[in-house]
């Protein structure tokens, strides 16, 4: 019988979050943090696992976030091949003139969404006199929205 892709995906997902649950465990001293990720939006709850309730919760489905600023125009290329050749592969502005790979842009939504996220829930967690949390990324690696989440939950005032 063929599987799906996805079906797979979400099983191995579903195993790694089984085998970091068997070593974690939320106390009322120190809840458990845990993030759950969808295509387009992102869940955080804290949870005390000796009671089995959940102290404070934050979605993305909820939050109101500003619409993202446009796009500026790409500029035309200035230089000509023969001109190009000359200076190299960085032109006349050289590798920081481009913007590149390396350029600041703005966040993408989802991006947006984790951080006010993770933002709501360290705000949530310290109204409630929670500041040190276990974190439990829910088996997804720690990259990305998931890190974005993590790292606006420590700037809030959340320790892990």
């Amino acid at each position: 019988m063929k599987r799906d892709i996805n079906q797979e995906k979400r099983h191995g997902r579903l195993r790694r979050h089984q085998r970091v649950r068997n070593k974690m465990h939320g106390t009322s001293a120190r809840p458990r943090l845990c993030v759950f990720r969808s295509l387009n939006h992102i869940y955080a709850q804290i949870v005390d696992d000796d009671t089995g309730r959940t102290l404070a919760a934050a979605s993305s489905l909820k939050l109101e976030l500003a619409p993202l600023p446009e796009a500026p125009e790409k500029a035309p290329e200035k230089a000509d091949k023969s001109e190009k050749g000359k200076e190299g592969k960085e032109g006349k502005e050289g590798k920081e003139g481009k913007g590149g790979k390396k350029a600041v842009r703005p966040l993408s939504m989802k991006m947006r969404r984790s951080v006010a996220v993770g933002t709501a829930i360290a705000a949530a967690a310290l109204e409630k006199g929670i500041k040190a949390v276990a974190f439990d990324r829910g088996g997804y690696i720690y990259h990305g929205r998931i890190a974005a989440l993590a790292k606006a939950a420590r700037e809030g005032g959340l320790e892990f």
